[in-house]
């Protein structure tokens, strides 16, 4: 939980200049970037290390798609990349679905 509280200090002093004086407006993907740390935490009950934001895709149907890229730890120290999608609906910022790809497991 502490790391998730880092990485959200983080995006957040990033998106604000870090306290600079420099008002820039918190990034589009931070509140779906959150629910990838999140699910990702759930699904594999693991300590998050670091966090990359890939982009937006359109999607068919009207629906886009952020993409980052978690690298983590579980509880046995192994530590992994995941992939992490986050599917929703950009007009009503209705979440859609999050899937999960596991690399160097």
């Amino acid at each position: 939980m502490r790391t998730l509280f880092i990485i959200l200090i983080a995006v957040l002093l990033g998106a604000t200049g870090g306290g600079t004086g420099s008002a820039s407006p918190i990034p589009d993907y931070a509140k779906w970037g959150l629910i990838a740390v999140k699910e990702t935490q759930a699904k594999y009950d693991v300590d998050i290390l670091d966090y990359k934001h890939i982009g937006r895709s359109p999607l068919a149907g009207g629906l886009s798609q952020e993409q980052f890229k978690l690298w983590v730890k579980d509880k046995n120290g192994k530590e992994f990349a995941v992939n992490v999608r986050v599917n929703f609906n950009p007009d009503t910022q209705m979440l859609k679905n999050v899937e999960f790809t596991v690399e160097n497991q």
